[in-house]
């Protein structure tokens, strides 16, 4: 059962939420959401619909992410692996999220899923966060969306390791198409160390995990 009740919007403030996805997938960025709206003034019946968006179906998910931006404020922004490996993935995801709530220009608190609070804005981390703030369900729902559609175009470009149905994740088909081609240059090279050589097939274009469109 959803988590937020659509007859009592009363409980949930006016803050900002925070969510990442990708953050343990071997290849493509992480996709970081922030997501601002008041819940009183949300439509019932989509408040009502909101939830981690792992655990809505595909077709929910893409009827959702765009009323969530008809009727809040999105600003998406993405880690590339190159960053992933420069900085470590937890420091990407964060470096993302105060990105991503610089883009929303909006004097509000930060509720972050999971343990990290964003250093140096108001707010805190809440773990569990998808299932106890709407705007943190909201941010998981629209950064999904956004980064499932990004790595079924890079698998068309990149076939072989399964993307358009594991959107980079390690599943066995991945891990298959690792074995036999090697690491593309969209994989993460410090999640996939044990894999053959780095950057040899389906070079990115410059911008390409430099922002995420909002």
């Amino acid at each position: 059962m959803p988590p937020f009740d659509p007859n009592r919007a009363e409980p949930y403030p006016p803050v900002i939420g925070c969510d990442e996805v990708g953050r343990g997938a071997l290849s493509g960025p992480v996709v970081v959401a922030a997501v601002w709206f008041d819940p009183a003034a949300l439509p019932a019946d989509l408040l009502g619909a909101l939830d981690d968006s792992k655990k809505l179906s595909a077709p929910v998910r893409e009827r959702l992410a765009p009323l969530i931006r008809a009727h809040g404020r999105v600003a998406l922004a993405a880690g590339s692996p190159a960053l992933i490996d420069r900085i470590n993935i937890r420091a990407a995801t964060l470096d993302a999220m105060i990105r991503a709530v610089g883009k929303l220009g909006i004097a509000a608190p930060v509720l972050v899923d999971g343990r990290d609070a964003l250093p140096g804005l108001p707010g805190r981390a809440v773990v569990g966060g998808d299932r106890l703030v709407p705007q943190i369900a909201a941010a998981s729902i629209v950064a999904k969306v956004w980064r499932d559609a990004f790595m079924r175009r890079l698998a068309k470009a990149n076939p072989g390791y399964g993307w358009e149905r594991n959107v980079g994740y390690g599943t066995a088909l991945h891990r298959a198409g690792l074995a036999t081609l090697g690491r593309s240059a969209h994989h993460r090279a410090s999640f996939t160390k044990g894999f053959g050589p780095l950057g040899g097939r389906g070079a990115a274009p410059p911008s390409a995990f430099s922002r995420a469109s909002d």
